[in-house]
């Protein structure tokens, strides 16, 4: 797999995962939620969780293209308000938006 595909990858991965919580009303998008409705704080759960599997993806994918780089806490206070950011569109999906 090329670095190209690689990055392409987790980016894409990070945009399903940042807004799948918003898109549907099944925890981890496979179990139904009781009453039919997800609190927000469950949405928030989940995108935590979503957060660490595709940093987890993503760690993955640099251990295939070679060795995996240290990072400090600044690299993962940068993808976490950049998974925040991509999750933007489903937060007003969700809520935002009249229906």
């Amino acid at each position: 797999m090329s670095l190209d595909l690689a990055v392409g990858l987790v980016i894409a991965l990070a945009l399903v995962g940042a807004n799948l919580p918003f898109v549907n009303e099944r925890w981890m998008a496979v179990w139904p939620a009781r009453g039919g409705v997800k609190p927000l704080w469950g949405r928030v759960g989940e995108l935590t969780v979503l957060y660490f599997v595709v940093g987890a993806a993503a760690l993955g994918l640099e251990q295939n293209l070679g060795q995996i780089y240290p990072q400090g806490w600044e690299f993962y206070a940068v993808t976490a308000s950049m998974f925040l950011t991509l999750a933007f569109p489903g937060f007003v999906f969700r809520y935002l938006m009249r229906r």
